[in-house]
């Protein structure tokens, strides 16, 4: 008899508990695996074996935003991993082939790696849940249920779960620490920014401070030096096969914003700040209203955010390039991190992380003290009440309480 089986997380939350990215609360998916008859009201099930796994699916296609090499390119490239270790919730005893089981409610927590102990995929911080625009790109997460019944047959469940990464919060310290760079193009002239902080979400505003300073060694010719004008952007950069022999890099520009000088460098050097917003997508449709999500993905206000898988990596880069005359232009790449949440929404986040620190404080990965699994076999004491069921004399009835 075929299984009718479904996964359920813990009342009113979500399977997800803890913040994956963030060690301290100990990110882990709890719920219970519930195994039902499928055809009929009080068929028994066969069940010999049930396990449950957390796998990564990971698939790239470089080519898929151009309709014309979308069908010349290479295939779409997929990629499967298990996070963590697989469990086993229930196996029927030695020498029996299947246990006959009216219902079955199988709790189990799955712990998501911390990043500590090795570099093999099954203990890294798995990578958030994203799909860029025409999935040249994309990674999802499955809770797969596998259900033995008998020798052979064996079938596998798939129940989507959205995962989000919180290492990348701009509220955290080391991203509030000022960053600065120089770049120099042909020793007369350096070009020097300087980042207040280099963690963004959308509509963050993202301000840069500059300075374009003469080479004293080469004064004469840099009082010549006409400053044109200096543009600030922000880059995407999406490395497809990024650990192969031959990564391929799209790069696009976000936003751009350009300031005219058209002055002389002075020998105290020039100095300017300039600023722009991190762009953002909008979520809803033409007509205002807010479609309903993906369940394997988290809705975003971003097209993407720093991130790092094994078959593609987004990175973004603040670009100021300085235009000059009578010497060569200067461009300057500098890394920044971008978050899928806003200044305000990580703040938002940061209260509720520290509770769920407090609260993983008390779990013992080694023991995590689940509740005991219910199982009502076939030949049980009143076995049918659990599906509603009575026998009176030879025939099943409606139970009536």
């Amino acid at each position: 008899m075929a299984a009718f089986v479904r996964v359920t997380g813990p009342p009113n939350s979500n399977f997800l508990v803890g913040y994956p990215g963030i060690s301290a609360t100990l990110p882990r998916i709890m719920g219970t695996v519930e195994i039902r008859p499928t055809v009929g009201i009080s068929a028994p099930v066969s069940v010999s074996l049930v396990t449950i796994s957390l796998q990564r699916r990971e698939t790239v296609h470089p080519s898929a935003d151009t309709f014309t090499k979308k069908h010349l390119a290479a295939p779409r490239k997929e990629l499967t991993d298990i996070v963590g270790r697989e469990m086993l919730l229930f196996k029927c005893p030695a020498g029996k082939e299947y246990e006959s089981v009216y219902s079955m409610d199988l709790p189990f927590v799955l712990f998501i790696p911390l990043g500590r102990g090795g570099e093999e995929a099954a203990r890294r911080v798995p990578p958030a849940s994203l799909q860029l625009p025409s999935r040249t790109a994309e990674t999802f997460y499955e809770l797969v249920v596998l259900v033995q019944q008998g020798y052979t047959e064996q079938k596998k469940y798939a129940f989507p779960v959205p995962i989000s990464r919180y290492d990348t919060l701009s509220t955290f310290g080391m991203y509030n620490r000022p960053e600065s760079a120089e770049r120099i193009s042909d020793h007369i002239v350096m070009l020097g920014i300087s980042l207040p902080r280099w963690s963004y979400g959308p509509l963050d505003p993202v301000s840069v401070y500059i300075k374009l300073s003469p080479n004293p060694e080469w004064l004469n010719k840099a009082k010549k030096v006409t400053i044109q004008k200096i543009t600030i952007g922000i880059d995407e950069e999406v490395i497809y096969n990024p650990e192969g022999d031959e990564p391929q890099r799209k790069v696009k520009t976000l936003a751009k914003q350009t300031q005219a000088v058209g002055v002389k460098i002075p020998e105290a050097g020039y100095f300017t700040n300039l600023g722009l917003v991190f762009p953002a997508k909008d979520l809803r449709d033409n007509d205002g209203v807010l479609p309903r999500s993906r369940q394997a993905f988290p809705m975003y206000s971003v097209s993407g955010f720093t991130t790092s898988g094994s078959l593609y990596k987004i990175e973004y880069y603040l670009t100021v390039k300085a235009h000059m005359t009578a010497a060569k232009d200067i461009l300057l790449r500098q890394p920044i991190i971008v978050c899928p949440l806003d200044h305000a929404g990580c703040k938002e986040e940061m209260e509720a992380i520290e509770q769920a620190a407090k609260d993983a404080a008390h779990v013992d990965q080694e023991n995590p003290m689940l509740p005991a699994p219910t199982i009502v076999r076939m030949n049980d004491y009143n076995a049918l009440h659990t599906l509603g069921m009575t026998m009176v004399g030879q025939t099943r009835k409606p139970l009536i309480e």
